[in-house]
């Protein structure tokens, strides 16, 4: 069974899955306010009536805690990253994510994944926290953060925002943080089926839509152990209690909860490590059915 160990050999908080070790890269906690303005539904009574989620992912007055972190591993000498965070220095519309300025990138060199070394950059869905890092300021423009990587990206996501009608904020997000990736000749867009697409030994993209329509999760196989990156189609525990309660953000809500689940019964029983994209410490657990809902072990 997938293990953890909430140190790891360089203090960052890792997990075993096989013979592969993922490194959580944490970049902020998110603001109190986050959670009842993600999840509207997800009010105090409701959260009271999963004792569980207390004290890590929510606090003792009912309101929900989240984090923006990636996930940083290596297979077969390849080194990955998955989602890139709110990046610093950025215009925002969000003032809690308007000029960050972090030590995420400290971390992830402290992880040994400094950003020259990094292969492959896997992005969840084309959202603003899931891509910020993407690129950094060279003083004069924004240039690619990993300049020896592919970034990856489903089409289907790529296809969707490139035909959509995109407020400004939106529009300043992808100027920053994801146009000079595809200028460097650096983004690659990847046909995501039904059953999935496999990227690199042991990694699949697995389509999770309804937060945006080509959203994916990443799954992770090595030695028989399995685990699976959540991306934005789970945002909260608190959405194990009750896959109904919805993001103000998702794009197609009915299909998000459809596709939540799906996740959640696929999941529920196995031996599978869930590792939550916005999940707080500790992050990660196994997923058991209660009753007609769902819980976090």
């Amino acid at each position: 069974m997938p293990t953890p160990s909430q140190s790891g050999a360089t203090g960052t908080p890792s997990w075993s899955v096989g013979d592969l070790t993922v490194r959580r890269i944490d970049e902020v906690r998110l603001p109190a306010p986050t959670g009842p303005w993600l999840l509207p539904g997800a009010t105090p009574e409701v959260v009271a009536q999963a004792p569980w989620l207390q004290p890590d992912f929510a606090d003792h007055d009912g309101i929900l805690r989240l984090a923006s972190h990636s996930f940083a591993f290596e297979v077969n000498g390849m080194r990955v990253l998955v989602d890139t965070g709110i990046g610093n220095g950025k215009q925002r519309a969000n003032p809690a994510w308007d000029h960050l300025d972090t030590r995420y990138l400290e971390r992830l060199t402290g992880a040994g994944f400094a950003p020259e070394t990094v292969d492959l950059v896997i992005l969840t869905h084309l959202h603003t926290d899931h891509v910020g890092w993407n690129t950094r300021s060279d003083g004069a423009s924004w240039v690619p953060t990993f300049p020896h990587a592919r970034y990856v990206s489903a089409r289907a996501e790529w296809d969707y925002w490139a035909g959509a009608d995109m407020e400004e904020a939106r529009r300043q997000m992808f100027r920053d943080s994801v146009d000079p990736v595809e200028e460097a000749g650096l983004l690659d867009l990847v046909h995501v089926p039904y059953e999935g697409a496999v990227i690199a030994p042991g990694v699949r993209l697995l389509p999770t839509p309804g937060h945006t329509p080509g959203q994916v999760a990443v799954e992770l196989r090595s030695q028989g152990e399995v685990a699976l990156i959540t991306g934005d189609c789970i945002h909260h525990p608190v959405q194990m209690l009750d896959p109904n309660l919805g993001s103000c953000v998702d794009i197609d809500p009915e299909l998000a909860v459809r596709t939540r689940q799906r996740i959640l019964g696929s999941l529920a029983g196995t031996r599978t490590l869930l590792l939550g994209s916005h999940f707080p410490p500790p992050t990660a657990g196994h997923v058991v059915a209660q009753g007609d809902s769902y819980r976090l072990v």
